[in-house]
Formats: structure tokens, sequence, C-alpha cells
């Protein structure tokens, strides 16, 4: 497959944005690429394609898939495995919201409960310090109460929601 100059641009540019996120940049540039194809691409075709080591468009791909974010599929005539994901930002961003709720954001609720739970019969921690735990767990909660009752809603719902931001915004303002 060659790809267009936009396209090495987006990949490219994909992958640094992927290690600011905190994400492998190989990982990055082979999710930009699936993203692109119009077709499912084997392992090989990636390698190919980026200029890759194996090895590393296999970790990649791993990585990918233990964040949902790519799928196997199965091509007729052709006994290797195949690589897709959504072309839907939407839900790429939705997939990889949770998944770094999942990672991230959920254990730090659980251990911050159990701080908090630990403050009864804790009596060396200054009462400061408790109590910016305190309101650390009741901002983290108050956020994931918010993100799960924003994700119930329909899609179109939560898209309205986004592009209203200022709206709102400049609305609450006039009214503090």
């Amino acid at each position: 497959m060659q790809l267009t100059a936009p396209m090495e641009k987006f990949i490219l540019h994909w992958g640094e944005m992927g290690t600011r996120w905190g994400v492998n940049r190989s990982v990055a540039q082979v999710h930009a690429l699936l993203y692109l194809m119009p077709k499912p691409l084997s392992a090989d075709d990636i390698v190919e394609t980026l200029s890759m080591a194996r090895s590393n468009v296999s970790n990649s791909l791993k990585e990918l898939q233990s964040w949902g974010l790519v799928r196997v599929t199965h091509i007729l005539g052709d006994r290797r495995d195949h690589f897709e994901t959504s072309k839907d930002m939407w839900e790429l961003f939705s997939i990889i919201v949770e998944e770094r709720k999942r990672r991230e954001i959920d254990p730090t609720l659980t251990m911050l409960r159990q701080c908090v739970l630990e403050f009864d019969t804790d009596t060396e921690t200054p009462a400061d310090v408790k109590e910016r735990i305190q309101n650390t767990l009741t901002f983290i909660e108050t956020l994931t109460l918010w993100y799960d009752k924003m994700k119930a809603l329909p899609r179109g719902t939560q898209q309205l929601l986004i592009k209203m931001g200022d709206k709102v915004a400049r609305f609450i303002g006039k009214n503090e």
C-alpha cells in the first residue's frame, strides 16, 4: 500500500500525539493507518506500509486490541488475521475515554475511598491533609457521576451538548 503525503502526515502526527497522550508512537501510528485504510490489513501489510519491525507491529496490535480499538477479522481465501478499527471518530473517542477511566480513574477512586475509610482510626494524618484527600475523592466522584450520566445519553444528545458548550457557559455566567 502506497501512502499519499497527507496520509503519511496524518500517521506521523497521530504517532506524535500518541506520545503526548502516553501512548507508544508505534501503537498510535498502527491505529492511524488502520483508521485511514478502507479495508482491513494483515500484520504483513502494516509492516510493509509503515516500515516497522514485525515484532513492533505485533505488540502494537496486541495493545490496540487490549484497548478495544482494533478487531481481528478474516478475509475469504486468506488464512491470515486482518485488523480493522472503527472509522467513527466518536466511537473511537468513547472507547478511549472509557478505557482510560477503567485503567486510571477507577483505581484512583478505589485508593481514595480506602484512604477515607482509614481516617476513622488514623490519628497521625493531619486534618487538613485528610480534608484534601476527601475533597479529591468528592471531585473525582462528581466527575465520574457526570461522565456516567453523559455516556448514557444518546449520541445525538451528547453531540448537541458539546456543540452547545459555549452557549451554556455564557448562560450560566449570566446567572452567577
